[in-house]
């Protein structure tokens, strides 16, 4: 009797996930062939990054002439979206069928989780709407010093390793030049890391990136199976960690509130978000305002899509530059020129950078820090000229790496050329061929900071120093490091820094 029901029991889960793996072919959508158990991600975060895994999905489904095609994540189907025009419709035009993206988080075990990148509906619709006055280029203007002055700390700190070895690992030192600018522009705090290397915020900071296959493969599960995952309490955020933010966010805030401290950061918004939330929710009898939880997990993704992202994107530039001499020279000529006419470097002049502004932007597209953007779909969907329907909740992924290494977007895509991003370029080019911070709504809220945060830092490097390849300590070329969420280079970027 148990046998028999048992027989009937995997019997009926093996049709049942062969049915999901059949998903696509049923539907006679292209499809990239998947197997059992990771569907098409067979390697990832052993032998090869998400985003190579993608574009071989994307080449295959390209030759197809469709707009986009099938693969699985697990046993998760998924639209793997190849038309630039479906995907500015999804991104922007149909967003209110794709608002959400589909990552995982856990307010009630793991309150860091809920923040804005994650969070989803009109909680996050009233969220970012209070947010975005924040990043406006008025408050980037106001934010400015605190970041030049970081930038004097980081050319000082640069004197010092030269004076102890002309070969530096600048990857970290990056990290540690926009862990310092973060965490006083987000929370009025000293990090130190630039004099410390262990500071305490630079140690938690890079324990979040720190991922073994272990745990990058828990992240991977937990957004596929999100139901499951909060069932059995499943956190992402190591205790300490959380502990460690959670900690300053609250003394922060008690600091502020008992001795009237007022500043131009992060922090003295979401604080005054709080005040006016609590104080209508009380005049209407309701109880739905922002919380401490919620304030913290904003500050701490902030903190962390701030100092990870920009950093990541001034690896990979100089990296490149420090290939290309040429190249180098031309951006240094740029920084110098455009201080002749400012004597210092003013918010309005790295704005005048433009050949600096080009290269961050051609290593945003060679190394787009985060490869693969992802929607849920929220109702049933037709897809424009198709008869083809996106069910509600199939997950939609829009392949970043892929495009930006697509020879028809950009020709020759394996070469570093930043006159790709030239005024005449660009605009020859479809507008969803370039999506480093996404589209549409949820667009990246800290774009216009990360991008003035990478200016300032490359300007004051290629003003002072000269960098080429540490060829004994570097490949090309580079590797990337396989099991990371973000795009990242493995081992570190070591390169000859000569003072100028």
């Amino acid at each position: 009797m148990w046998i028999t029901l048992l027989v009937l029991v995997l019997l009926a889960v093996v049709y049942w996930i062969r049915q999901r793996l059949s998903y696509w072919k049923l539907r006679g959508v292209p499809y990239v062939k998947p197997s059992f158990p990771q569907g098409n991600l067979a390697g990832v975060g052993k032998k090869s990054h998400m985003s190579e895994i993608l574009q071989n999905c994307y080449k295959q489904l390209k030759s197809s002439g469709k707009p986009f095609g099938g693969i699985h994540f697990f046993i998760n189907p998924v639209a793997l979206l190849i038309d630039l025009d479906l995907i500015k419709t999804v991104l922007v035009k149909d967003f209110q069928y794709f608002h959400d993206r589909n990552l995982y988080h856990n307010d009630r075990d793991d309150p860091l989780s809920g923040h804005l990148v994650a969070m989803e509906g009109t909680k996050w619709r009233n969220l970012r709407a209070k947010l975005t006055p924040t990043f406006t280029s008025g408050k980037m203007k106001l934010m400015f010093s605190t970041v030049t002055a970081v930038a004097e700390e980081f050319d000082k700190c640069m004197m010092h390793e030269i004076s102890r070895s002309s070969v530096v690992e600048m990857k970290d030192l990056l990290a540690r030049f926009t862990t310092d600018v973060i965490g006083s522009v987000a929370f009025g705090l000293e990090c130190n890391s630039l004099k410390d290397p262990e500071a305490k915020f630079r140690v938690m900071g890079r324990k979040v990136f720190q991922l073994s296959r272990y745990r990058a493969l828990k992240i991977f599960l937990a957004g596929q199976f999100p139901q499951i995952a909060r069932a059995f309490h499943v956190k992402l955020t190591a205790p300490d960690v959380s502990d460690f933010f959670m900690g300053v966010v609250k003394d922060t805030i008690e600091f502020r509130k008992s001795n009237n401290v007022q500043r131009n950061d992060f922090m003295t918004l979401l604080m005054k978000l709080m005040k006016e939330q609590v104080e209508q929710s009380e005049a209407a009898d309701q109880i739905d305002h922002l919380t401490f939880d919620e304030i913290a997990a904003q500050a701490f993704v902030f903190f962390l899509a701030g100092f990870e992202t920009s950093s990541t994107a001034m690896s990979f530039c100089l990296y490149e530059l420090a290939l290309q001499q040429e190249l180098q020279d031309k951006a240094r000529q740029n920084v110098r020129e455009v201080l002749k006419k400012y004597d210092t470097i003013s918010y309005e002049a790295i704005h005048e950078m433009k050949y600096i502004e080009m290269c961050i932007n051609e290593s945003l597209r060679k190394y787009p820090p985060v490869t693969t953007l992802t929607r849920r779909v929220e109702n049933d969907y037709r897809v424009p000229d198709t008869d083809q329907v996106l069910q509600q909740g199939i997950m939609v992924a829009i392949p970043v790496y892929a495009l930006h290494h697509d020879p028809e977007y950009f020709p020759n895509p394996e070469r570093f050329d930043p006159e790709r991003f030239s005024p005449a370029q660009s605009e020859k080019r479809h507008p969803f061929a370039f999506l480093p911070f996404g589209e549409g709504p949820r667009i990246c809220i800290g774009l216009r900071f990360g991008m003035m945060q990478a200016r300032v830092g490359l300007a004051y490097l290629l003003k002072n120093f000269r960098f080429t390849l540490a060829k004994d300590r570097m490949s090309v070329p580079l590797h990337i490091t396989p099991a990371s969420t973000i795009m990242t280079i493995d081992g570190g970027l070591w390169l000859n820094v000569e003072k100028l």
